[in-house]
């Protein structure tokens, strides 16, 4: 399906989230950045306080261990949910009327689970593909791609 104009365009992933906007039409994809936002892993000796939990057992040799938590998926989970929060915020306000979405397939999974209806039902296209490191050329190309419009016009 193409993008139309004034589509939003949600790149994110767990540490980066850009928000763009279609500045071109339905056959001509022009985007250019609204928003973004970036933040810093931690290390784990700052996010955990202690060794895995052990548990007694009623029979046989050594302590099994409780999976450990990981606190980097944790972490990259609420950034989906904020990035997915931005995208209820803006639908509810009637921003924009279509909406795409590029990110890791886990990241996506979990933008997915925290999307109101409204925003929802804008979503034009889905993308997994992690895609926060690559210029905004390379996002127009993967957009052309699988919307099949054309490219910008070099300036």
């Amino acid at each position: 399906m193409p993008l139309a104009n004034n589509a939003l365009v949600l790149v994110t992933d767990g540490r980066k989230t850009l928000f763009l906007r279609n500045h071109g039409d339905q056959n001509q994809i022009d985007l250019r950045t609204e928003a973004h936002d970036e933040r810093q892993d931690a290390k784990d000796s700052e996010m955990k306080t202690d060794a895995p939990g052990a548990n007694q057992q009623s029979g046989g040799y050594g302590r099994p261990t409780y999976e450990e938590t990981d606190f980097h998926q944790l972490k990259e989970d609420r950034w989906a949910h904020s990035a997915a929060q931005d995208v209820n915020r803006r639908a509810l306000a009637n921003d924009f009327d279509a909406l795409a979405i590029i990110a890791p397939p886990k990241t996506l999974g979990e933008l997915r689970k925290q999307l109101h209806k409204e925003a929802e039902k804008r979503v034009v296209v889905e993308i997994a593909k992690e895609m926060t490191g690559h210029t905004i050329a390379d996002i127009e190309k993967l957009l052309v791609s699988v919307t099949r419009a054309e490219e910008p016009a070099a300036v």
